[in-house]
């Protein structure tokens, strides 16, 4: 299925058809969110996908492709627990490491309770566009020649270079800079969450969607979020699961191995 799949054509290919949104990327949309035009851009990972598989595969492949946004059967009831609240814990975390040390936070923070039922699936539903095509294209050939971090790190990388004009044109670059660390140590734990769910597009969507669900759900519909703290935290998350589970498949355990040898 992977033979003859090129991330790197795939990528290319993401940054052009962004292209169109990213000449708006300063300008606001209505709405409380103050998201930018350029949001509209998650849909380029999978149409980005859905054009080479078309090409490679014929429609088929892109029927096949598309169905494994809901290819939740191959995950065991134990992955939902990090799959959902890993990303609340980082960010409840986060809020009180700026609690105390004094960062700036909200006099009257308000936590959007009565919203999260709408934010879950709607988040869903745009991180499905993005992971179609991260998780559901170019993971799987990139990990077929180079190991589970690096591919992390590769798709990682690419996705906050995807990002930056947006996030330098509305944020300060110290902003940017911490969005940046987040978004690479964040994919790292998305394909230790994909590997370890049977290769699930539906796991890497959902904790994604639970990415955002987070930041806008912190205080006040995450106006004050701060992704250099958080993002050092997610970054302290992913060394934890990189030692412990090993780099090569982020889906063993290390010491077990140790273990086995010495027998």
């Amino acid at each position: 299925m992977n033979a003859g799949r090129s991330p790197l054509t795939f990528f290319l290919l993401v940054f052009v058809l962004s292209i169109p949104f990213l000449l708006f990327a300063g300008t606001p949309l209505p709405g409380p969110l103050n998201l930018p035009v350029s949001a509209f851009m998650i849909v380029c990972p999978a149409l980005a996908a859905s054009i080479l598989v078309r090409r490679e595969e014929g429609a088929g492949g892109v029927a096949r492709l598309l169905a494994r946004v809901a290819d939740f059967r191959k995950i065991r009831a134990v992955w939902y627990l990090p799959i959902l609240l890993l990303m609340p814990a980082i960010m409840l975390l986060s809020y009180g490491v700026m609690l105390l040390s004094g960062r700036p936070l909200p006099a009257d923070p308000f936590v959007p309770y009565l919203l999260i039922p709408v934010f879950v699936p709607l988040f869903f539903i745009a991180a499905a566009f993005e992971e179609i095509g991260w998780m559901g294209y170019a993971a799987d050939p990139l990990q077929e020649r180079r190991s589970a971090l690096t591919t992390a790190l590769i798709i990682g990388a690419v996705w906050a270079a995807w990002h930056s004009i947006p996030w330098l044109l509305l944020n300060t670059p110290t902003w940017a800079a911490g969005q940046a660390l987040s978004t690479v140590a964040l994919r790292v734990l998305i394909v230790w969450l994909y590997n370890n769910t049977r290769k699930s597009v539906f796991a890497a969507t959902l904790f994604h969607g639970m990415m955002n669900v987070a930041e806008f759900s912190f205080p006040n519909l995450g106006s004050h979020y701060d992704p250099v703290v958080s993002g050092a935290i997610a970054s302290a998350v992913a060394v934890v699961v990189v030692f412990l589970r090993g780099p090569e498949t982020l889906a063993g355990w290390r010491y077990a191995h140790r273990r086995d040898a010495g027998r």
